[in-house]
């Protein structure tokens, strides 16, 4: 059993910066593929950032490729996903997931099985 808790949402105007961070209990954390999602509002569950179990791989949804950073450490169970230059199109709920089967994340929603509960992001115009 993977629990997972994210940290770090809140509101911030546009252009400005955020930092999540998740951090993970139970299970081998050094050994699983990690992925951030989002969900707005009506909308699907979407892709965000995927980092490899020794964050020597990672990638990006095309919205945010340049404008956010993925990183791990493995030493202290978390994972952080550094949002800058952000957009009101960045406001969802921000989730991440632990994919147990693999060191090596998936855009796809299927893939995992253990989820955080979410935490809020609200940009401002």
């Amino acid at each position: 059993q993977v629990q997972l808790v994210e940290s770090g949402g809140g509101f911030v105007q546009a252009g400005g910066s955020l930092r999540l961070s998740c951090a993970a209990s139970g299970g081998t954390f050094s050994n699983y593929g990690m992925t951030w999602f989002r969900q707005a509002p009506g909308l699907e569950r979407e892709f965000v950032a995927t980092i490899s179990w020794n964050g020597g791989s990672t990638v990006f949804a095309d919205s945010v490729k340049g404008r956010f950073t993925i990183s791990r450490d493995n030493a202290k169970n978390t994972i952080s996903l550094g949002m800058n230059n952000m957009t009101p199109e960045d406001t969802a709920v921000y989730y991440c997931a632990a994919n147990v089967t693999s060191g090596y994340g998936s855009k796809f929603r299927g893939k995992y099985v253990y989820w955080g509960q979410g935490t809020q992001v609200t940009v401002a115009s």
